[in-house]
């Protein structure tokens, strides 16, 4: 609701009304209103959140489309609170209110009791205030502590004290959380959390419209629209939505993790502090280090020794890029380098953003966070380098390894440095810029080329590398060319009856 003139009193509200220049509506109808306005003039719904085009926000504007009060059901990291706070944007840009009121009473409509009584002894002459939309989202995480008083009210027994009031009077409550959102949109974060007997306090705002405080004939008939969010693995880890709220609760959407990496890579981009500022050399993240931490999700996601119930939080890649960037800048400093320019080997110092961010099934826990995340990282780089290698010719490069060649690259090494040393490698330079580094490209830019070809080829098996980053040949020649002579003279021998595998001499 916007005011096209100042209005001060109840007088020039109800003229405003009546002239058609301010509408008057119930919450569910606002938000219903404004959002089909949106959508006729094909603005952007939900700014910020990527992923969701197709799947969850069409539900969400069925939901709202619907008047329901929903729920968001997903495992941790998948935007669940920052799609509530977006509806925000679907209210009015302010409404109208009586002036100090506690539950943003409506002027027309009051349900305070203090409120009903100004009105009746001022008149049309009555004040009236207005409201923001920021101020009208009120948000609560659900904790095993919260009470019914922080969350409906209670009654103050010093307000009636002081005033001379019966405790049953309506004007010695202290209103909860849910009041105080009244004539907006009250959202509850993690909603199994909150205890079975709390979730029974918000069964009549849902369904009737209204509440009641500690048992006295008091009703608050309440403009509210609820929205809450959860985890599945909450159901049975530590607590669980009870059966009549989950009825009475008009709808149920599933969120999910981004379904590919451009996506992640979008989120990473948005949520991540990758334009650094102040003293520090600019930053330069190339594509396939980008890719390369976002796939470190997607490996998390489908291996075994992590808990999948809990999932792998789109926090991962977020603070691994900063991380990655981070050394980086490190490098460039110490190098006197204007440019940081993040390599793939970067991604292993960026560990220690990596191994909280997931919990470990019984094998994972026997290996050790930080072992699991070499491996999530060598898989990852394993997946990417495919991508970019797969097509090109590096049988020279490795042929140089296998004939002896050895070459030691140090983290902190400047470009100059590993260029130089690349240079000893035949066909290194040129692979690297076949992987994607323009033929101009400056010198930090061309390093992380290198270090993500070695990086690649050791990744898929085929060079060797050292813990101290000393790439040399998987085996040895001989051994190899052994290897090689009994793979060509032997064949292969016939599969087992009954076996599904083949097995060779």
């Amino acid at each position: 609701m916007s005011s096209p003139a100042p209005i001060s009193t109840l007088a020039d509200l109800r003229r405003t009304v009546e002239s058609g220049a301010v509408a008057h509506r119930r919450v569910h109808e606002e938000i219903r209103e404004n959002l089909i306005r949106k959508l006729r003039s094909g603005e952007r719904l939900f700014e910020g959140i990527v992923g969701y085009d197709d799947t969850v926000i069409p539900q969400v504007i069925n939901a709202l489309l619907s008047r329901h009060n929903f729920i968001l059901l997903g495992l941790r990291g998948q935007a669940k609170t920052r799609l509530l706070r977006a509806l925000a944007t679907l209210l009015d840009e302010r409404i109208p209110v009586m002036p100090g009121c506690e539950i943003n009473d409506d002027p027309f409509d009051p349900i305070c009791g203090a409120c009903r009584a100004r009105i009746a002894a001022e008149g049309d002459a009555t004040p009236v205030g207005w409201l923001a939309r920021e101020m009208r989202y009120v948000e609560k995480l659900a904790t095993p502590d919260v009470t019914i008083a922080d969350m409906v009210g209670d009654i103050d027994p010093i307000k009636a004290a002081r005033s001379g009031l019966q405790l049953s009077s309506e004007l010695t409550m202290h209103y909860g959380l849910l009041p105080r959102a009244n004539r907006g949109i009250f959202a509850i974060n993690e909603l199994p959390d909150l205890a079975g007997k709390i979730q029974v306090g918000l069964f009549n705002i849902l369904q009737e419209g209204d509440i009641q405080i500690k048992g006295y004939p008091i009703r608050l008939p309440l403009d509210v629209m609820m929205a809450f969010t959860a985890n599945p693995e909450d159901y049975t880890a530590r607590g669980k939505i009870i059966t009549p709220l989950k009825d009475r609760i008009g709808s149920e959407i599933r969120t999910h993790y981004p379904a590919g990496r451009t996506e992640a890579m979008a989120i990473t981009a948005q949520e991540a502090w990758t334009r650094r500022n102040g003293a520090g050399p600019a930053a330069e993240v190339p594509a396939f280090v980008a890719e390369v931490v976002e796939e470190i999700a997607f490996q998390a996601r489908q291996d075994r020794r992590i808990d999948k119930r809990s999932g792998v939080s789109q926090r991962l890649p977020i603070s691994a890029m900063e991380n990655v960037i981070s050394n980086a800048e490190r490098r460039a400093l110490l190098a006197g380098e204007d440019v940081a320019v993040p390599r793939v080997t970067d991604v292993y110092a960026a560990l220690p953003s990596i191994t909280g961010k997931f919990e470990m099934e019984y094998e994972g826990e026997l290996k050790g966070a930080e072992a699991v995340a070499r491996d999530l990282v060598r898989n990852a780089v394993a997946t990417v380098a495919d991508g970019y290698l797969s097509h090109l010719e590096t049988r020279q490069v490795v042929e140089w390894f296998d004939l002896g060649g050895a070459l030691h690259l140090g983290d902190a090494m400047g470009a100059s440095a590993v260029l130089e040393a690349a240079g000893s490698v035949q066909g290194l330079l040129d692979l690297a810029r076949a992987a994607g580094i323009p033929a101009d490209a400056p010198a930090p830019l061309l390093a992380s080329g290198v270090d993500f070809v070695l990086e690649g080829l050791y990744a898929t098996k085929k060079i060797g590398r050292s813990e101290e980053r000393g790439y040399h040949a998987t085996e040895s020649p001989a051994r190899r060319q052994a290897r090689d002579v009994l793979a060509a003279d032997d064949p292969p021998v016939a599969p087992v009856a009954g076996s599904k595998k083949k097995y060779y001499n």
